[in-house]
């Protein structure tokens, strides 16, 4: 044990004092001055020390929120820039019209961000991070299901809700009863000497358990989502069907891990579209009716139903659905030949240019065509439709109104070789001009505007085009996105874990009833305390309704009154200790 001395209060002999002590530093000051140096060094982490520290960070819930945080930034330039995964043609017109800006989005993968590296590293990062988190909580959490609430705290005057009273009651009756109250109010309780402990609210933990888990989960449904995921078009004609096998699509993509072999046996038929649009006021030409009726069967030798399929109700079928995209129109044509043979017949989709009033275009192409005396002579047709034509005097093909009150159908007329025999793909929609000759009658582009019955018919006798009618068609998109369900689930879950751990209040409480003496008569103090997680109102409430549901078995004595903290059995102040366990550190602070 170390002494401490006074300094003399004597100016002369502080003075002297003060002078020897001088002397005394600076002779210590030239031994520290001489003294050898000597370099410390630490000891190194190694390759273990570094990866335990990374793991640590890692699954550190600090890590796992910036690993969300930097998810859902990056996931920002997949909703603002054209994905190719989505629309291919958007994305090239994108690099044509950006080439600066293409290139670079390129090289960072913004044009593919959900299968980017960067958007995977995080993904993976944060998958691992939040598994590194749940696992060593729910552990702890098992751990204290398995274990009792901690014993009474020595004073539980110090804690923020408390309460006491006397009573003539024996403290057994006391505690017992105490007891069976809190186990009926579910709170998990066990009497330890001369208390009760008694928690509830283990929901809390459970909640932040359940909600973590739940992010896994999306995650998990978001990974099988975008692996064994399926998506296809197809525009269909009315009268027409189609098949679920991969010759069918239009256009078709799917995950890495998605096998064609395995496609559900499926498909339906468009037997009629049905539009309707408001006629007046701000809202003319807005679809009112915008349904597809279909039929359509599930397996090899299903039963054929009949359904409707519209914007927001698709067709649930062998686990995919079917979505109705848009709408347009298909003129009718019959073409003959300079042999007068019929060589097509059938209805051509024609593309909005349009989308409110339906001014489309298209083509017609006929391969098989030949000339009067049995020369090759393929024919392409490349026209305007509009469903309400404006009238002569308008002078321009633009449609009015997108219903079939007025439709018109201009066609210009071309022979020669199509390209369809080069074995390059075309799409059907555009007519190849390049070894094409356009017929023309006195050095005019032969062109003509009809309405439905009307024929062009084509110069040399190379026969004739008739309108004959009007089809509706519709796009459809069928998607197997096979995540989907695991993905409602883990969100339905995440909101309910979240609510638990925001509303759910764990809290203890202790009651603890002693015999003591006063002015020679024995009596029993009852002491109640409450002490929660985090700060709440609602705990002195509860902490005063479980007083009064304990009063019937430990009454207020006669002519006592409630009881202060000068009346509990004395303690020492310096003595927190616990009588019949430990606290938890973690609100030992309080307490």
């Amino acid at each position: 044990m170390s002494t401490k001395t006074d300094t003399p209060r004597d100016p002369d002999t502080g003075a002297a004092a003060a002078a020897d002590a001088g002397s005394d530093l600076g002779a210590a000051g030239s031994q520290l001055s001489t003294a050898p140096t000597e370099d410390v060094t630490f000891p190194s982490l190694g390759p273990l020390g570094w990866a335990r520290w990374f793991w640590r960070q890692l699954t550190s819930m600090r890590v796992a929120l910036l690993l969300l945080f930097l998810l859902s930034i990056g996931a920002i330039p997949g909703s603002l820039i054209p994905q190719t995964s989505i629309d291919p043609v958007k994305v090239d017109q994108f690099k044509v019209e950006h080439s600066t800006l293409g290139d670079i989005y390129d090289k960072l993968g913004m044009f593919h961000v959900y299968s980017s590296v960067w958007f995977s590293a995080i993904y993976l990062l944060l998958f691992i991070s939040l598994i590194g988190c749940i696992v060593p909580r729910s552990w702890q959490f098992v751990g204290q299901l398995r274990g009792r609430p901690p014993g009474a705290p020595r004073r539980l005057t110090r804690l923020p809700a408390y309460t006491t009273w006397r009573t003539d009651a024996d403290p057994d009756e006391v505690l017992a009863a105490a007891e069976r109250m809190l186990k009926k109010r579910r709170f998990r309780a066990h009497r330890a000497g001369t208390a009760v402990a008694a928690e509830k609210g283990y929901l809390r933990e459970v909640g932040n358990l359940v909600f973590h888990i739940a992010l896994i989960v999306m995650l998990v449904a978001f990974a099988v989502g975008s692996l064994w995921k399926s998506e296809g078009g197809k525009l269909i004609t009315e009268g027409d069907g189609f098949a679920n096998s991969l010759t069918q699509y239009d256009d078709f993509k799917s995950g890495a891990f998605f096998d064609t072999d395995t496609m559900e046996p499926f498909g339906f038929t468009l037997n009629k579209f049905v539009a309707t649009y408001e006629r007046s006021g701000p809202q003319k030409g807005t679809p009112r009716v915008f349904r597809a009726d279909v039929t359509y069967f599930s397996g090899a030798d299903g039963k054929e139903h009949k359904t409707p399929i519209e914007v927001n109700t698709p067709l649930d079928i062998a686990g995919s659905k079917v979505y109705l995209l848009s709408h347009g129109y298909a003129p009718e044509v019959t073409v003959k030949d300079g042999r007068g043979k019929v060589v097509y017949k059938g209805a051509v989709p024609f593309l909005p240019q349009d989308p409110k009033n339906f001014t489309s275009t298209g083509v017609v192409k006929v391969p098989g065509a030949q000339t009067k005396d049995g020369k090759r002579n393929q024919l392409g047709f490349q026209g305007f439709f509009v469903p309400t034509f404006g009238g002569k005097g308008s002078g321009s093909m633009f449609s009015q109104f997108p219903a079939l009150d007025y439709p018109v159908l201009t066609l210009t007329a071309y022979h020669g070789d199509l390209g369809v025999d080069s074995g390059l793909p075309q799409s059907v929609y555009q007519l190849q001009k390049k070894n094409l000759k356009q017929y023309k009658v006195k050095g005019a582009p032969l062109a003509k505007m009809m309405l439905p019955g009307e024929t062009m018919k084509l110069p040399n006798g190379d026969g004739s085009i008739q309108f004959t009618g009007i089809k509706n068609w519709a796009s459809f998109k069928i998607t197997h996105q096979p995540g989907n369900g695991l993905a409602l689930t883990g969100a339905v879950a995440a909101l309910l874990g979240l609510a638990g751990s925001l509303f759910i209040q764990r809290r203890r409480v202790w009651i603890r009833a002693e015999r003591v003496t006063e002015n020679g008569i024995g009596i029993t103090v009852v002491e109640m305390a409450g002490l929660g997680r985090s700060e709440s109102a609602r705990l002195p409430e509860e902490l005063a309704d479980l007083a009064l549901a304990l009063e019937p078995d430990a009454p207020l004595a006669p002519n006592a009154a409630p009881g202060t903290e000068s009346d509990t059995p004395s303690q020492d102040p310096a003595e927190p200790t616990d009588s019949d366990g430990p606290a938890d550190p973690s609100e030992g602070a309080r307490a």
